[in-house]
């Protein structure tokens, strides 16, 4: 095993190990099983992290800088009413997050662009899709459409009619469970249905998804990670 190969793989590891972690808190945050300041900032790290995530790729120390001063003054005038409403916070964030996928896979579906997993496959396989893959890719976006749509509908279901800590199982810890679910139950229909040669690994689905994303924000493979 090369050392860049050792890297990712500890890599992956620690993401994993922090998703877990994150996901335990939160779900003892939203369940009301923590004090209302600690679990109101476990809610607010992963927003704070993209919002400095985002402002990095700008290209300029200033901007990163400036955005976390900027959340952090918001954060605090905004501290009473958050800490106050630390279920609300939890429910916009996990809502918002499957709507906004949806969204994406599902826009790719209409006003004549190509669908998105069909855009990923095209980069896995060089450009080079048959007409049984491209139809099959098309069928698996509207299928991840309906995904993000039906967790967005059983959230909204689960938050306003049953008590805070089934909501709290649900979104908390069972929703990364489900996402591998779907891959995985994806995956087998792909290898079943499609020849061979117009399979691609989940592996590769992911680099693809990568590669399309840096392409789309302009980066050169000089400038990976």
């Amino acid at each position: 095993m090369t050392a860049v190969g050792a890297a990712a793989i500890l890599r992956g590891i620690a993401v994993a190990a922090l998703v877990v972690v994150w996901a335990a808190l939160a779900h003892l945050g939203s369940a009301g099983r923590m004090p209302p300041d600690l679990a109101a900032a476990v809610a607010l790290a992963p927003l704070f992290a993209a919002v400095v995530i985002l402002l990095w790729r700008a290209g300029s120390l200033l901007w990163p800088v400036a955005g976390a001063i900027a959340a952090a003054a918001l954060t605090a005038w905004l501290w009473p009413a958050l800490r106050e409403n630390v279920a609300l916070l939890y429910f916009i964030q996990h809502l918002g997050t499957h709507l906004a996928l949806g969204t994406v896979f599902g826009r790719s579906l209409t006003g004549g662009h190509e669908a998105l997993v069909t855009r990923f496959a095209r980069r896995a396989h060089n450009g080079m899709l048959s007409p049984a893959r491209t139809r099959y890719t098309h069928q698996v976006t509207i299928a991840w459409t309906l995904y993000f749509a039906a967790m967005a509908t059983l959230s909204t279901a689960l938050f306003l009619l049953a008590p805070p800590a089934a909501w709290s199982v649900f979104a908390n810890l069972l929703t990364w469970p489900l996402l591998v679910l779907m891959f995985t139950a994806e995956y087998l229909v792909r290898i079943r249905v499609l020849p061979p040669e117009d399979r691609s690994d989940i592996a590769g689905t992911i680099r693809a998804y990568r590669a399309t994303m840096r392409r789309q924000r302009g980066e050169t493979p000089a400038d990976r990670p």
